[in-house]
């Protein structure tokens, strides 16, 4: 038996390059207060958390739940930590809803951040790991492989990946949260920048951010509280996760089984059987600009091939079909550990009306999705202003 849930309000730190001012504790600590000030709760309200953060080699500081559990309010609490890489904040939303739903707790904080500042993700990225091949160039020279594998397979224009980018940074700047505030950027601008990892040029990849992010997740009960006093929830109507190995023989990276499975698996139990067309507003995790057509086929939104037409055509502009990013996405804000809640806590601020400059116009469903290691985590939900 599964009890509804629902996002009950969101919290996020204002992400920059580096945070000087605060501590990981302090950090968290803001996006923490702001959910709970979003949902009008306090920690006393709370009857679990849930963290989550990527790798800890990404920030030097081992196993940071120990040290973190005062600051978080966790004494006297259940405290669970989550961990599926680039993935984790996604996959933290979902096992707090699992607990909800399960009828285990009726209010969860989960929370998660990344402080890339006091650290450096490419060395990380590029230590040698005993059965696993290397990386050596980190994220960006894993992943350019696959974004030319998918232009020559879709023969997608080359300016496909600019557009992407121009737009995710335009929405940025109406979020006042992001860290990369580009208002004017455009795709020529874009093309002009130098190329690090042939094709993905310098605009086209994600910042590296500290930032942390926080949801306040309850039951019906809690629910129906806010609901009775005039504000909207995010209700939960489906979550995925699903995971693959890095390698593999015969292993599509440009088009996961894992990403794909989850999405089937996320649709049905939504009971959407036309995502592209019963989808308002999606926050999909788009590190390169190339990843938005490749994750709208992966996803379910597009068939094979066709996912840089949406793009091309203006589709996943504010206003299009499909808006996809209308926050600014990992384009423009990326604390990697919370890039994954940000995108779940962007699509429920859609359906709840609190998007601000960049809300969707009658936003009632929205996606939000995270991928984590060599494309091989995915976690993924749908929230909507109403109850299934």
């Amino acid at each position: 038996m599964s009890f509804p849930a629902a996002v009950l309000g969101t919290g996020q730190t204002h992400h920059v390059a580096k945070r000087t001012d605060v501590s990981m504790a302090g950090m968290c600590r803001e996006a923490i207060d702001r959910a709970l000030a979003d949902a009008e709760l306090t920690m006393a309200d709370i009857d679990a958390i849930v963290i989550g953060k990527a790798p800890d080699m990404f920030e030097g500081m081992m196993m940071p739940e120990l040290y973190l559990a005062d600051a978080l309010g966790a004494p006297g609490k259940p405290l669970l930590r989550v961990h599926t890489a680039g993935s984790v904040g996604g996959s933290t939303a979902c096992v707090a809803t699992s607990m909800v739903q399960g009828g285990v707790h009726e209010k969860v904080l989960a929370i998660a951040w990344e402080k890339q500042s006091e650290s450096n993700a490419m060395w990380a990225l590029s230590i040698p790991v005993p059965f696993t091949m290397p990386v050596g160039a980190g994220a960006g020279g894993y992943f350019a492989p696959h974004v030319r594998s998918y232009i020559r397979r879709s023969n997608a224009p080359l300016h496909v990946g600019a557009m992407v980018a121009a737009k995710d940074r335009r929405n940025g700047a109406k979020n006042p949260h992001a860290h990369l505030k580009q208002g004017d950027k455009t795709v020529e601008e874009v093309l002009a920048t130098q190329m690090l990892w042939d094709p993905i040029r310098f605009d086209e990849t994600c910042p590296s951010s500290d930032g942390a992010c926080a949801v306040v997740i309850g039951g019906e009960k809690s629910a129906t509280a806010v609901e009775a006093s005039g504000k909207k929830v995010g209700w939960i109507h489906a979550t995925a996760m699903r995971t693959e190995p890095l390698a593999y023989a015969g292993r599509d990276q440009v088009n996961p089984q894992a990403g794909q499975e989850a999405a089937k698996a996320l649709w049905a139990q939504a009971g959407i059987t036309d995502p592209l067309a019963e989808i308002d507003a999606a926050e999909i995790y788009v590190p390169f600009s190339w990843f938005e057509p490749m994750w709208l086929e992966n996803l379910g939104f597009a068939a094979p091939g066709d996912g840089w037409k949406l793009t091309d055509k203006g589709e996943t502009e504010i206003g299009g079909l499909l808006p996809v990013n209308p926050s600014g996405g990992v384009l423009s804000s990326n604390p990697i550990g919370a890039s994954g809640m940000i995108r779940f806590a962007e699509a429920a601020k859609q359906v709840m009306g609190r998007a601000g400059d960049y809300q969707v116009e009658n936003a009632r469903k929205a996606f939000g999705h995270a991928y984590g290691g060599g494309s091989q985590y995915f976690s993924m939900w749908v929230v909507g202003s109403e109850r299934r």
